[in-house]
């Protein structure tokens, strides 16, 4: 029976780019949900990574690859990068057609040749889709709003149920709509299995360059240990190496460019304000993947573990939030972005957004934590010149414990179990 579609934020997003764009690719990470949130917008579908007719595709790619593109708009294509050429060819009847919304492109891997992505600008447009976060798997809420933050005049209040044990739960099993629904052993099991395919598998077939699973398993270790923090190339490469020291630093760029071009890792990039001090900023970014499952599947971690290890779920839950705000910001045309300056004063979170508006986050998992983040947000928020950018339109911690309220200095204490976009 088939399992019935879990609306998400990307929907109307994709909506939105369907009313103006010739076609609209949809990128992301294997198992994320793309093809089925494409399929429910499209009105016919060729897939192009079924092996049945895989044979016949790359037949009428050589010949006349327009006669894949026929059908009723919009037209999904699906998995695009097995058939490089289709490329060309939809920019081509995007432009005789001159309609928006003919075709919806899907691709799990970008190929190393740019060419492809950058040469459809005013034709297509590109969009990034990421695993579930906590509000489109019905875990969060959603009391409080991303949305009402940015209107300063707003009040929130919230409760969330969510309990420690529960965030460990979602934490391992991740935001991948497949294991919505399913046993907890079963999830971490399958979770494990699609690290397995990208070490043995994924990563040599995203650029046909044969890649050493020994190494790729030695790298995702390295960036899982690593987690949330800054860790520069030469740090991941004396932590991959052991008693290996043949591994050069021009080996482990490599790497993670493929695992990049997999959507697999997504760092969160250094932000840089305008300053009232002449303050260095460390532009360093904080490794993240894509979705925190993935580290706790290659280190073998289960729920129960990680709640004898907080120092580690800490780093973990960071990086949690950083999903969900990553699939909210979108939404609303934002990016997610990290500060921290030489005097150590950080934000585990800076969302810009498109119109200048901004707002810091710092997670804490614990409520003892809680003051520690308010104090640092609001240094930052003193730390900003406000006659070369505008004040932040919020300052939140992010947490797991129960309440949302804001505090007597405007800053917003929000548990994850609460926020939505």
């Amino acid at each position: 029976m088939a399992v019935p579609y879990m609306p998400r934020l990307a929907d109307s997003y994709l909506d939105e780019r369907l009313e103006y764009a010739g076609a609209v690719l949809i990128e992301g990470v294997k198992w994320c949900g793309k093809t089925r949130t494409a399929k429910e917008k499209a009105a016919s579908v060729v897939s192009l990574q079924d092996s049945k007719n895989a044979t016949s595709y790359q037949k009428i790619m050589d010949t006349e690859p327009s006669v894949l593109l026929e059908g009723a708009t919009p037209r999904l294509i699906d998995e695009w990068q097995v058939a490089k050429e289709v490329w060309n060819a939809i920019k081509y009847e995007v432009d005789e057609r001159g309609e928006p919304g003919q075709f919806i492109i899907t691709g799990s891997s970008a190929p190393d040749d740019d060419q492809y992505r950058h040469s459809g600008a005013g034709r297509i447009s590109r969009m990034i889709m990421r695993p579930m976060s906590l509000f489109e798997s019905m875990e969060s809420n959603g009391s409080v709003s991303m949305r009402d933050l940015l209107d300063r005049g707003q009040k929130i209040s919230g409760h969330s149920d969510l309990t420690i044990r529960d965030l460990s739960s979602a934490l391992v099993r991740g935001g991948w709509p497949a294991l919505m629904g399913m046993s907890e052993k079963a999830s971490m099991r399958m979770v494990q299995d699609y690290v397995e395919s990208i070490v043995n598998t994924d990563i040599s077939k995203v650029d046909g360059v044969q890649r050493s699973p020994v190494t790729t398993r030695q790298l995702l270790r390295s960036l899982s240990r690593n987690i949330s923090t800054p860790a520069n190339m030469s740090t991941i490469r004396k932590d991959m190496m052991g008693d290996d020291d043949k591994i050069s630093e021009k080996t482990v760029s490599s790497y993670i460019g493929a695992l990049r071009r997999m959507f697999v890792v997504e760092d969160v990039p250094a932000w840089n304000p305008s300053l009232r001090s002449k303050t260095a900023v460390r532009e360093a970014p904080k490794r993240h993947f894509v979705d925190p499952s993935l580290a706790t599947a290659v280190m073998r971690i289960s729920p129960r573990a990680l709640l004898e290890d907080f120092n580690t779920f800490g780093l973990l839950f960071e990086s949690l939030c950083v999903r969900d705000l990553r699939v909210y910001s979108q939404v609303l045309d934002g990016e997610v972005f990290h500060y921290r300056d030489s005097y150590g004063l950080e934000a585990d979170a800076v969302v810009h957004f498109r119109d200048g508006r901004w707002g810091a986050v710092e997670v804490k998992l614990g409520s003892k934590e809680i003051e520690k983040g308010i104090n640092n947000l609001k240094k930052l928020r003193d730390s900003v010149d406000s006659d070369r950018m505008s004040p932040p339109s919020f300052l939140m911690v992010l947490t797991a414990a129960e309440y949302a309220y804001e505090d007597k200095d405007g800053v917003f204490v929000v548990p994850i179990g609460c926020l939505r976009d």
